[in-house]
């Protein structure tokens, strides 16, 4: 199978993507296929959970991404007091008018970071659903467009379960990809330790592309190609993942939709006009690993790995189109 770097890439979005990764390269010390993840994510007009032990740069990571756009950003650390309101903003009366005006909340803005969104109750979780699918929020009977382009970075502690309200599967779906950033190799570690504030580092990263720039690459996921083969095998994943022992629910039309714009990003990442079968192999796991309902009395962190594992189990069965 071929290494999706080593194939012809063409196109100006390689230089773009590339920019984008070396900026948040710069401050995030790890596994650059973290990265190319991150920002397959953003390509794909994709919204992101990062779900892993503390302490490893589930913030960091995400706020490295928001720096890199020139566009709106803002932060919210989710607590269980948190209300919809305090999320979508609210209809306030001006008593000097009489009338009654809208003032946003801070889901208005092209990247969103909801710290740790774990620890709000599902009422203000739910107030998120009508803004990740339909890019939109209703308030009052109003209808009001979110910023192009939108997206929502998610933390979570899987291992920490003390006041917190787990997503409910419909949330989880929602998220176009799950990662895991797991723990630096040696050298990585060393070089974190070395004394740099990394945090602040990252709160001074210049934007690498502009608003506009972003949602043109967006534009150009669509385009890439997937040939009908490569379509069978989507479909044949899919189908795999329905009648494997040990998931009891199985992966979903719209997820394996989601899947296939997926890698038509991870290989617009590559400056690539077309999917090769690696694109998807490589974004299968991040794609349906939280889309399938395994047979499991484990939870946290645990499921998480056996949920990736019966994905990974599921591409060592299905033959890959030639």
């Amino acid at each position: 199978m071929a290494d999706p770097s080593t194939l012809p890439q063409d196109g100006p979005e390689r230089s773009a993507v590339e920019r984008l990764i070396g900026n948040i390269r710069q401050v995030f010390i790890g596994d650059p296929e973290v990265v190319r993840l991150v920002a397959a994510a953003l390509l794909a007009r994709g919204h992101l959970l990062i779900e892993d032990v503390p302490g490893i740069g589930k913030t960091l990571l995400g706020i490295a991404l928001a720096r890199s756009i020139e566009s709106s950003f803002r932060r919210i650390q989710f607590t269980n007091d948190l209300l919809p309101s305090d999320l979508l903003g609210m209809s306030i009366f001006n008593p000097r008018e009489a009338v009654f005006s809208f003032k946003p909340g801070p889901i208005f803005s092209n990247i969103v970071l909801a710290d740790e969104i774990n620890r709000t109750t599902p009422k203000t979780q739910s107030a998120l659903l009508e803004a990740m699918n339909d890019l939109q929020v209703t308030i009052d009977g109003g209808t009001y467009a979110l910023p192009d382009p939108f997206m929502i970075i998610a933390t979570q502690n899987p291992i920490e379960y003390h006041g917190t309200f787990p997503l409910p599967e419909a949330q989880l779906d929602r998220f176009l990809i799950r990662l895991r950033i797991g723990y630096p190799d040696p050298a990585s570690e060393r070089e974190i330790i070395r004394g740099r504030d990394l945090y602040q580092q990252a709160g001074r990263l210049e934007p690498v592309l502009t608003a506009a720039e972003a949602v043109a690459l967006q534009n150009r996921v669509e385009g890439v190609r997937v040939e009908d083969a490569l379509l069978g095998y989507i479909v044949a994943l899919a189908a795999e993942t329905r009648r494997t022992k040990g998931i009891k629910l199985g992966v979903s039309p719209r997820g394996a939709l989601l899947l296939r714009r997926a890698a038509q990003a991870y290989a617009l990442t590559y400056g690539r006009s077309y999917v090769i079968p690696d694109d998807i192999k490589n974004v299968a796991v991040p794609v349906l690993a939280h889309r399938i309902v395994i047979e499991s009395q484990a939870y946290g962190l645990l499921r998480i790995h056996e949920s990736d594992a019966a994905v990974r189990d599921v591409l060592e069965r299905v033959s890959v189109p030639l």
